[in-house]
């Protein structure tokens, strides 16, 4: 990362395992050659993978397919100034298996929007690139004001 920011750099195991806390992420795509962002609950899977369930319809799961995407979570305390984010950057595809699908339909995200699972994809986020980092100390310099 960057020295002296007043951030610490995690691991990849310490970041997967704080990833693994997050309900809510941002999964980061290109659309109409543009960067876009979208909140997104999640699961993270034994392997590391990012786990996201959608409609089969959904533009999401179009736009991402068989593309290198980035997914981000973390965890802000506001009040302390304390907090971790974690970037995960890595191929995206659906998952067409039918025993991984059946899987993921029992251990998988739920969905926010009640959809059919007949009608449901599982997209996977493989992590070939983890990076996190946490606050030290609630003195980030970047977390001037957080509080107020």
């Amino acid at each position: 990362m960057y020295r002296n920011d007043g951030f610490r750099e995690l691991d990849r195991r310490e970041s997967l395992r704080l990833l693994a806390t997050a309900a809510i992420g941002r999964i980061v795509h290109t659309r109409q050659a543009l960067p876009a962002v979208l909140p997104v609950n999640f699961r993270l899977d034994h392997d590391g993978a990012v786990v996201l369930r959608t409609s089969a319809a959904s533009e999401l799961a179009r736009a991402v397919d068989g593309t290198v995407v980035a997914f981000e979570a973390d965890e802000v305390d506001r009040v302390a100034g304390a907090g971790w984010s974690v970037v995960v950057t890595g191929a995206a595809e659906v998952v067409t298996d039918p025993r991984e699908h059946r899987r993921l339909l029992e251990r998988g995200p739920r969905s926010w929007v009640p959809v059919p699972a007949r009608q449901e994809v599982f997209i996977r986020i493989l992590p070939e690139l983890v990076t996190g980092r946490e606050v030290i100390d609630g003195h980030a310099p970047h977390t001037a004001g957080l509080g107020s």
